[in-house]
């Protein structure tokens, strides 16, 4: 706990997964001497009014508290200098300097670690294939990571779990959040099979969307390759496969079961681009051990755009903006006149809750007390739906608390 109070200050003086600490930290050799040199006005930072206000402002104490606090209720914390934290985070842009966990962070230390993604609203063939294919790779020593979202991360997952064997969930929330509400049931099994949940946001951290981009870092990263399952043209996979192959690693991509429908979109863009096809588990170790390597064209944003979209305070538009240059990339022969479910105003796996907020916006943009009030729903309850719908691809927030349905 020594070296992570002082990183858990900066934390809280900069605020999760700023970049700045980075800034600070090139001019300290330790995060201590990063404490005692700003909090002791001998700083030789820049520092602006926000920045100067939380130094003076946020004690060394609160941090020390906060992981007591984390311990007593069996959620671990650890800093980049920690022996636990995982090697594969440590040469990433912007690495997470503090990471929050609950389960076996051990597992991580694995030689072969799988970073699995695909759509929410996947097919049977697409489930299938996630089930089988994690299945084996869990039997032969891998380890599965992914998002924990509902679909294909969760078949991924639960795949691992049914082998006896761990995964990792990488959440875009506090470790401790019930999120999403749908795999709250599984996660005692995820655990009992020594398996972990992780995050870099601090516990009690609510679902946000600009969370997810900025987890999908971590997400990408932990992986020695990342396997693609589904994926339409707005699916968030893309982001990740184009993370994973920016760092380094090899994706591969399960072949469209229709190279007509939409809902392949993603995965014909990201072979046309140079992910390896893949076919069974030893397509996957064969990348990893190096009897099999992706090509150099493969998929990966440009580092520009990578710190783009991982600036802490990215807002919705600017993720809009970074979406826009992937799909823009899709070629028009296969997206014409197809219709992805990730496009679809209204899919069929809504929740009831859900489909009545959208419904009600397709009247136009409505403030969200205004809309609480005509649905008759709590407020915090609507915000949870309305995140959620935000990361569907189905709602954006507007200034002032204003959403109106994507069309």
């Amino acid at each position: 706990m020594e070296e992570t109070k002082y990183w858990v200050w900066l934390n809280m003086v900069f605020g999760t997964g700023n970049h700045r600490i980075w800034e600070i930290m090139s001019f300290f050799r330790t995060a201590e001497k990063a404490y005692l040199s700003l909090s002791t006005d001998s700083s030789v930072v820049s520092l602006n009014e926000n920045e100067n206000k939380n130094v003076h402002s946020v004690q060394l104490s609160r941090a020390e508290s906060f992981i007591t606090n984390c311990t007593k209720r069996g959620i671990g914390v650890i800093s980049i200098t920690s022996p636990e934290y995982p090697e594969q985070l440590r040469h990433i842009y912007n690495p997470p300097s503090v990471l929050y966990y609950k389960g076996n962070i051990g597992c991580l230390q694995n030689e072969m670690t799988v970073t699995a993604v695909g759509t929410r609203k996947a097919s049977s063939y697409s489930l299938k294939a996630a089930k089988e294919i994690c299945s084996e790779l869990s039997a032969r020593g891998a380890v599965i990571i992914s998002g924990f979202a509902v679909g294909i991360d969760l078949a991924c997952s639960m795949a691992a779990v049914d082998m006896g064997r761990p995964t990792v969930c990488v959440m875009g929330c506090g470790v401790d959040v019930d999120y999403p509400r749908q795999n709250f049931s599984y996660r005692d099994a995820i655990l009992s099979a020594g398996g972990v949940f992780l995050s870099e946001f601090p516990p009690a951290t609510q679902p946000n969307s600009p969370n997810f981009p900025k987890r999908n870092r971590i997400l990408a990263a932990l992986g020695k390759a990342a396997i693609v399952f589904q994926a339409g043209a707005k699916s968030g996979s893309l982001i990740t496969a184009n993370l994973a192959a920016g760092q380094g690693r090899d994706v591969l991509c399960l072949p469209p079961a229709d190279i007509f429908s939409g809902d392949y979109a993603g995965n014909i863009k990201l072979l046309r681009d140079g992910a390896l096809p893949m076919y069974d588990a030893s397509d996957v170790i064969d990348s990893i051990t190096g009897k099999r390597s992706v090509s150099p064209s493969a998929p990966v944003l440009s580092r520009e755009s990578e710190k783009d979209l991982l600036r802490t305070n990215i807002s919705e538009a600017e993720i809009a903006s970074v979406m826009e240059h992937i799909n823009n990339n899709i070629t028009d022969d296969v997206r014409e006149n197809t219709v992805s479910d990730d496009d679809l105003d209204l899919p069929n796996d809504l929740t009831e809750q859900q489909r009545r907020i959208s419904e009600e916006l397709m009247n136009g943009a409505m403030h969200a007390d205004e809309l609480a009030s005509r649905l008759e729903i709590d407020s915090s309850e609507l915000m949870t739906e309305l995140t959620e719908l935000e990361i569907f691809g189905i709602v954006r927030s507007l200034p002032g608390k204003m959403y109106e349905l994507i069309r």
